[in-house]
């Protein structure tokens, strides 16, 4: 004990993290000698406190601690060189390197700090906090109490401050105002007189405003960033939205559209997270004029027609339990133009669907409904299907006697129009397949195959291309096959790297079938690819089989090396039955042998990536499908083309094969570090050569984009023109400029 009562403690750091509490205990204890307790004491709080000194005044109850002070209370951190504590005042006096992190993980940093025994309220000078979403603010003053920071002349920023080498720089955006309070309750900060700064330019704001600080998940209420946009259909369109947070697990934001060539809109759009699942709910509603989709061409004026015009979509997704879930989308119109001329969508189909399914490790049972909207000026409602109910159930069994696999299916669906032909099918199947390594390596798959079929049909005379009506009434199909498919990988070195070349034979038996008697609803598409050379059924979907005996065979050869690769599949199929073909002509498949299918990719590590598609013709080796996807440079400095020729000479009345010939063009670059510009463009290239419906005439183009982006770590800014030359009877889409701005880091 030295002069005036004053206790010296000296230690080494890390002697004890609770040093403070025997400290806080000496004097009270001493007192309780002489007294007898008339009750047991409330427990005072404990501090974990470690420094490298500490100095204790009992008479004063004064504690002064220096050297890596450390203390932390309730969440509440201190770290410090230097800190005095009056226990009668309760006052906390930390100086030098001070830090303080509250329990959600915002850290404050300042010279001096004066604080209460909590370690949570008080006043900082000189100070910076540094929020848990990675935002930064630093004022010359400031003063917590509770959830609440208030601060004077601070400025606010979520950019980072330095370099990756470490180098400071300046944020691209930031705000100075002589006033801030950020609550950490709610995730909001006030600002009073401030000023924002983009890249170097100043921008007067509102006397009093707030934003989020991008900690609270969902986001706060507020408004959003307004976006501006140009058209040739709508002039200026301001967009203002605003953003409701209902609750933590649910929201609302709602945006009006002022445009200066039509009439306002309005758009909602509603998101709710459940204890089962989420989903979310939106629309966009407005009056003007509804353009004819499909005008008469003898008509000498336009149609002049005022309506409500709205877009309408929902989506949603909820695990009932570990094995039922259940899928829903709907997405509808008024009419065939309004998601087009508001840039809604680009999609020509509304797809609306409900779908329940359980999945387990060997089992897959669905029950769905689907429902479509067409959006092309061709499209007649009426006859678009509805497809309710589609059930589809599969079960995969062990086989106890080969050591193969069971699989057996069944499936059931209904097709409705309002006006045109209805179908309903249901189907059982069973496959076993069986696979195997042989002594030599090969690589076998055995595989059985068989399924009864049952349609019914009505009004087949209402579809009008004879090859997909069949005939009403009742009809049945038994369908059987036998396959073997043989692989034999070979591997090697090559060039300093390594090779694969596996050659590849299938060979599949199947009785003739009936096919033209049955409706052809969902295998229509159809076409010879690499992708579907080796399948069983070549036919996309149930309602064809192809029959008949074949031999397919090619080969797979691949080389890889550690800056390129290169893999490429090549096939043909020879057909062993002189039995007519149910293929239309030109799919490649009509003949005894088939056309012949590839794919190549070359890999230049991953600076270039070429893929190339092609189908060549066995007679005259002419080309029937050409398609080319390349894509040269980096993630922020690019091109791409791409180009797609389809020349089959498919008759024009079988609508899903329609040739085409169409070229694809887009780039990026970066021609300062945050600084790019990028476009691209797509123009379709069909003749009367390939398709004697189409309009384009061998040159057309589709849309073309052009743009130019600043983006950094916590900026968005960039400027976009967009001409779209779609035609929907009366409507022309025309060309867009956009101008997009956003501020990372901020919540919603």
């Amino acid at each position: 004990m030295g002069p005036g009562g004053n206790l010296r403690a000296v230690r080494s750091i890390g002697l004890g993290l609770t040093a403070l509490p025997l400290f806080l205990a000496l004097a009270p204890a001493a007192r309780a000698q002489d007294d007898a307790p008339a009750a047991e004491p409330a427990a005072e709080p404990t501090v974990d406190f470690s420094a490298d000194e500490v100095i204790y005044d009992s008479g004063a109850e004064q504690l002064t601690a220096s050297g890596q002070v450390r203390m932390s209370r309730d969440g509440n951190y201190l770290a410090a060189d230097r800190v005095s504590w009056d226990r009668n005042s309760g006052r906390v006096v930390a100086e030098g390197n001070v830090v303080v992190i509250n329990p959600g993980g915002d850290k404050l940093i300042g010279d001096r700090v004066d604080l209460t025994d909590t370690l949570r309220d008080g006043t900082i000078d000189n100070l910076l906090i540094v929020l848990e979403s990675g935002g930064r603010i630093a004022a010359v003053r400031g003063t917590r109490s509770g959830t609440t920071t208030e601060l004077t002349n601070a400025v606010y920023s979520p950019c980072p401050v330095t370099t990756p080498a470490g180098c400071p720089r300046n944020p691209s955006w930031k705000i100075n105002a002589a006033r801030v309070v950020q609550d950490s309750s709610t995730g909001r900060v006030r600002f009073a007189g401030g000023r924002l700064t983009i890249l170097g330019m100043t921008i007067p704001l509102l006397p009093i405003f707030s934003i989020g600080d991008g900690s609270q998940k969902g986001g706060v209420t507020g408004a959003l960033v307004p976006s501006i946009r140009v058209d040739s259909n709508n002039g200026l369109e301001l967009s203002l939205p605003y953003y409701w947070r209902v609750d933590r697990d649910r929201d609302l934001t709602v945006t009006p559209h002022l445009y200066t060539h039509s009439a306002p809109a309005f758009e909602a759009r509603w998101r709710h997270l459940t204890s089962k699942g989420a989903y979310q709910l939106g629309a966009f509603i407005t009056y003007g004029d509804i353009p004819d989709a499909d005008p008469d061409p003898a008509a000498t004026t336009l149609s002049d027609r005022n309506g409500i015009r709205g877009y309408f979509e929902g989506n949603g997704r909820f695990q009932l339990d570990p094995y039922w879930t259940v899928t829903g989308s709907f997405r509808v119109a008024t009419d065939k133009t309004v998601a087009r001329r508001y840039d809604i969508t680009r999609d020509d189909r509304l797809r609306n669907f409900i779908n329940a399914e359980r999945i387990s490790l060997d089992s897959y049972v669905s029950i769905s409904g689907w429902a479509f909207q067409g959006l092309r000026s061709s499209d007649d409602q009426e006859q678009i299907p509805i497809a309710l109910p589609a059930v589809d159930a599969r079960f995969r069994l062990d086989d106890p006697w080969l050591g193969g696999k069971f699989e057996v299916q069944a499936n059931s669906l209904a097709i409705l129009r309002r006006d045109g032909q209805d179908t309903q099918r249901a189907f059982a199947s069973a496959k076993w397949e069986l696979r195997r390594i042989t002594s030599m390596g090969q690589e076998l798959l055995l595989t059985a195959y068989a399924r009864a079929d049952a349609y019914h049909t009505d009004e087949s005379s209402e579809t009008p291309v004879a090859i997909y009506r069949g005939e009403d009434g009742w009809q049945f199909r038994g369908i059987g096959a036998l396959a073997a498919d043989l692989k034999w990988p070979l591997i090697g070195e090559l060039w300093g790297g390594t090779q694969r070349l596996t050659p590849r034979v299938q060979l599949v038996l199947t009785p003739p079938t009936p096919n033209l008697s049955i409706p052809n609803e969902d295998a229509r598409a159809v076409d010879l690819e690499d992708s579907n050379l080796f399948a069983l059924n070549r036919f996309p979907g149930y309602d064809r089989w192809e029959d008949g005996s074949r031999i397919t065979y090619g080969f797979e050869w691949a080389v890889d090396r550690p800056k390129w690769a290169i893999h490429t599949v090549v096939g043909q199929s020879y057909r062993l039955t002189r039995e007519p073909s149910i293929f239309p002509d030109g799919t490649g498949l009509t003949d005894s042998f088939s056309d012949i299918v590839g794919r190549t990719r070359v890999q230049f590590g991953r600076f270039i990536d070429l893929t190339h598609r092609y189908r060549l013709d066995k007679d005259n080796f002419a080309v029937r499908r050409n398609e080319l996807d390349l894509t040269v440079g980096t993630d922020l400095t690019y091109a791409q083309i791409g180009y797609l020729r389809l020349n089959r000479d498919i008759s024009p009345t079988v609508e899903d094969l329609r040739d085409k010939e169409e070229l694809r063009l887009a780039g990026r670059w970066q021609f300062h570090r945050y600084w790019s510009v990028f476009g691209s463009t797509v123009l379709d290239l069909t003749g009367e050569d390939e398709d004697p419906l189409s309009l384009a005439d061998g040159y057309e183009p589709v849309r073309h984009r052009l743009g130019i982006a600043y983006e950094d770590d916590c900026l968005e800014l960039g400027v976009a023109w967009k001409r779209d030359y779609e035609r929907i009877g009366e409507f022309r889409k025309g060309s867009t400029f956009s101008i997009n701005f956003a501020l990372k880091g901020i919540g919603r």
